[in-house]
């Protein structure tokens, strides 16, 4: 039985191999996911573990002793502790860790938040590698991260420019650039500077560090110089630890910065891997059906059914293993790419690593073989199944098995209906968004399982609604083309079932996509009225007073409206002036008056007043934890103001400290059929760092931009289901040319052309690809008109917008992909002679 496998084997390399590529692909899929996991978290490893390296003792303050009494409380560490540590025996040198955020000045003359950092004055203890140039000496040099250098268009010699307290600009020597190691700031992001501590120190002269690190004298180990600095500083109220302790510590936070990147991956690998499995199931449900006669005979002489039913899936074995070393090796490209393309997004730098461990080794192996022995058991049964006489008859067709089963797949159909209903009305009821679109979007699984599981019985009335006009277009071979297509439904529906779950899965990301996109560029025109809108470059720093009363000399400017913004311990309000509601600020009302709206009142938006059960007459109270709480009352409650949890008057927001610094914003609003109002507002914007002019078209483009993103992403994902898809048709194809050479021989016998057998079969996969593109574009299409209806809430509808441009290349991108997967097999059938053909068994 082993010699007959191996000759089997050896007999049917071709399609095997072409039955690879699909299992294979899946496999490249989940083994890049593993390998860019452990690549990132090798890499988040090294850069994370350069904060700590060198350190043998880390001094922070330990909020959770101090807590509890706020007499106390130790807001940072003071220049005598930081003497103490550094004269604690075993301390060879120890410097302070700290950042704040610090408006950098670029060379277009604008400013963007950058964080700053001292530079230790001991080289041990520094975290970063030197790039180009040096480390600043003096307190007026400075030295930059090399991202920062390449954003901001900064080279070595050149002045840098940051903005200190009341924006005072301190001016600095560029003298060197560096790499930061992986940490919270390099991962936010945020551009990144380095001083000398005295420089540091005096952008905010009364600011303690949060942390001191020290590196331990010769002789001394690391717990000495812990227990000595312990001592020394009296251990209350500072949590200090060893170098191996911060470094275990640190390392913590690396599983989960990668896990949840690496979770999104392996799901998009799951539905891949679910495709694939699909298109083996039909190959060897095709190759058991193509070799009746064969099993039919083994029978005859001997060969049990256990001996047929393993012989199948030694098969399935065998290809397995094959796909498995293929997918491995084509992970491990899988995964450098995906890191290229990562590196792109920040620039890129950064390093290819490609880290293959025995697990994910085991992994591959296990998912290739064991999804493709899976798939292969129903197969492999049915072979079990073919009675000796079987090798005295024709081939029989399988078309009539379909009405045998009719009743337990329409059964199984309707419990995922039903299931699949019950979640979608009972997540589109919930109040929370995020457990609504959860809920619905677990329903619309069950339902897109219902329509699988229905799949050989939709084949037919589909194909007939689908090939009507080919075949009144393109006469026999397309009548022939949607005979077959419709022959073996429950081969067709196979076939057809991996491409629709892609398109599905792509329609619905692009309609929920774009409908989140529409929605948010009518909130950006109904919440943005004004022409333009100055904000601050940097969080945290508001705009001049003195800025808005300029924008309103301005002969060109109608309407200017300062905001303030007011943070509270769990909210946050806008203060607008009285005269710009209904001109500029437009929120909805639906219960109470805007009109009472005055000094110490608020509207508060519909979502905060159903959180907090509040309602018109109450009165809420603010703390900011700057000043003293200020009690308002609500006179209104707003909808359609998604800027904040509610709206006060300017005059109001003065109360709070934080509003009385400045303006978060100034809307602007131009005069009717002002020619060139950006120019006379920029004039004015232009000569303050601060200053960002933006326009509604500006943030509909830059919010599409993102989006589009996103969505090319998730394409790019999900488009490796949609290419194993194809694979199956091509393959499916292909082994019908092979099961129907003798059928070929015949019509060419009776007068098909060469040229008409090679339409017929392109119309046959055109047919087959349309089956599932159609199905799944209109899944697609109804299971977002389900997100987006779980998406919406009292304050916010999210209207269903579908893209048909963007479907139109989708199934247009089906119709050629069934085009050049029907080029082959079409070929093979074409080439085959007449007198050949009609010998085949």
């Amino acid at each position: 039985m082993l010699r007959t496998i191996i000759a089997g084997l050896k007999a049917r390399t071709a399609r095997l191999v072409l039955s690879s590529v699909a299992i294979a692909l899946g496999v490249a899929f989940v083994t890049g996911t593993l390998v860019l996991g452990d690549a990132m978290n090798a890499s988040l490893r090294d850069e994370f573990a350069k904060d700590a390296r060198n350190v043998d003792v880390s001094v922070t303050v330990d909020g959770s002793a101090s807590s509890g009494d706020s007499s106390t409380e130790i807001p940072g560490i003071t220049a005598e502790t930081l003497a103490k540590i550094r004269q604690a025996p075993g301390v060879a040198g120890a410097d302070p860790r700290d950042f704040q955020q610090v408006p950098l000045v670029a060379a277009n003359g604008k400013a963007k938040p950058a964080w700053a950092v001292p530079l230790a004055s001991n080289e041990k203890l520094r975290e970063f590698d030197l790039v180009d140039g040096r480390y600043p000496t003096d307190a007026d040099e400075i030295a930059v991260d090399k991202r920062t250098a390449t954003t901001a268009k900064l080279t070595i010699g050149q002045p840098v420019v940051l903005l200190g307290k009341e924006d005072a600009r301190h001016t600095y020597t560029l003298v060197g650039t560096y790499q930061q190691g992986t940490n919270q700031l390099s991962l936010a992001g945020y551009d990144h500077v380095g001083l000398t501590p005295d420089a540091f120190q005096a952008l905010e002269p009364e600011r303690p560090p949060y942390q001191v690190v020290a590196t331990a004298a010769a002789g001394f180990t690391q717990q000495q110089v812990v227990d000595n600095v312990r001592k020394a500083i009296g251990g209350t109220g500072f949590k200090v630890q060893s170098g191996e302790e911060l470094t275990k510590e640190t390392l913590e936070r690396v599983e989960s910065r990668s896990g949840e990147f690496t979770t999104l991956l392996l799901a998009f690998a799951i539905i891949a891997l679910v495709v694939a499995a699909m298109v083996i199931y039909n190959t060897f449900t095709i190759l058991v059906a193509q070799r009746t006669r064969e099993l039919a005979l083994m029978r005859c002489v001997g060969a049990s059914r256990g001996q047929v039913f393993r012989g199948v899936l030694a098969e399935a074995l065998a290809m397995g293993l094959t796909a498995s070393v293929i997918g491995l090796f084509g992970g491990i490209g899988v995964s450098a790419l995906l890191q290229r393309v990562m590196f792109s997004f920040s620039g890129g730098e950064g390093t290819v690593l490609l880290p293959v461990t025995v697990t994910t080794v085991l992994a591959a192996f296990a998912v290739g073989t064991l999804v493709t022995v899976l798939a292969a058991v129903l197969p492999a049964r049915k072979a079990t199944r073919v009675a000796p006489v079987a090798a005295l008859r024709s081939q029989p067709d399988s078309g009539e098995e379909v009405s045998r089963t009719g009743v337990v797949r329409v059964l199984t159909a309707v419990l995922f209906a039903v299931v699949g209903v019950g979640a979608v009305v009972f997540g589109m009821g919930l109040d929370d968004e995020e457990a609504a679109m959860l809920t619905s979007g677990a329903g619309t699984m069950a339902l897109l399982a219902a329509v699988l599981v229905l799949g050989p019985l939709l084949v037919g009335p589909v194909n007939r609604v689908l090939g009507a006009l080919p075949r009144a277009v393109l006469g026999v071979p397309a009548k022939l083309a949607s005979a077959n297509a419709g022959r073996n439904p429950k081969r067709t529906a196979a076939t057809t079932a991996a491409l629709m779950i892609g398109v599905t899965i792509v329609s619905l990301v692009t309609v929920v996509a774009n409908s989140a996109k529409e929605t948010a560029n009518a909130e950006i025109d109904e919440r943005m009225p004004a022409d333009y809108t100055v904000t601050s470059a940097v969080h945290g720093r508001p705009l001049p007073k003195e800025l808005a009363e300029q924008l309103a000399a301005v002969p060109e400017v109608a309407q200017v409206a300062p905001t303030t913004v007011v943070y509270g311990e769990r909210e946050y309000f806008t203060g607008i002036p009285r005269d710009a509601l209904g001109t500029l600020f437009r929120p909805t009302v639906t219960s109470g008056s805007l009109d009472d709206l005055g000094d110490g009142a608020v509207a508060v938006n519909a979502q905060y007043a159903k959180r907090e059960g509040v309602a018109v007459g109450q009165v809420v109270t603010v703390e900011t934890g700057r000043g003293e709480p200020q009690q308002l009352k609500v006179v209104a409650v707003v909808e359609g103001q998604r800027l904040s949890d509610g709206i006060m008057t300017i005059e109001t927001s003065t109360r709070f400290e934080q509003a009385a610094e400045g303006y978060d914003s100034i809307l602007v609003k131009l005069e009717d059929g002002t020619a060139n109002g950006r120019a006379a507002v920029e004039r004015v914007t232009d000569p303050s760092p601060l200053a960002v002019l933006d326009s509604a078209a500006e943030t509909k483009e830059q919010l599409n931009q993102q989006l589009n993103q996103v969505l090319a992403f998730i394409w790019a994902l999900i488009g490796l289901a949609v290419v194993i898809a194809l694979f199956g048709i091509a393959n499916t194809l292909t082994l019908s040319v092979l099961e129907r050479t003798r059928e070929s021989a015949l019509l060419r016998a009776l007068g098909l052309t060469r040229g008409q057998l090679r339409l017929m079969l392109v119309v046959e996969s055109v047919l087959m690809a349309l089956m599932g593109a159609a199905i799944g574009l209109l899944l697609g299409i109804g299971f977002g008109w389900v997100i987006t209806g779980a998406l919406s809430n009292d304050t916010i509808s999210v209207d269903l917008v579908v893209p048909f441009g963007q479907i139109g290349v989708m199934l247009a991108g089906a119709v050629v992909a069934a085009i050049v997967a029907a080029a082959l097999p079409a070929r093979r059938a074409a080439r085959t002679s007449v007198v050949a053909g009609m010998a085949e068994a």
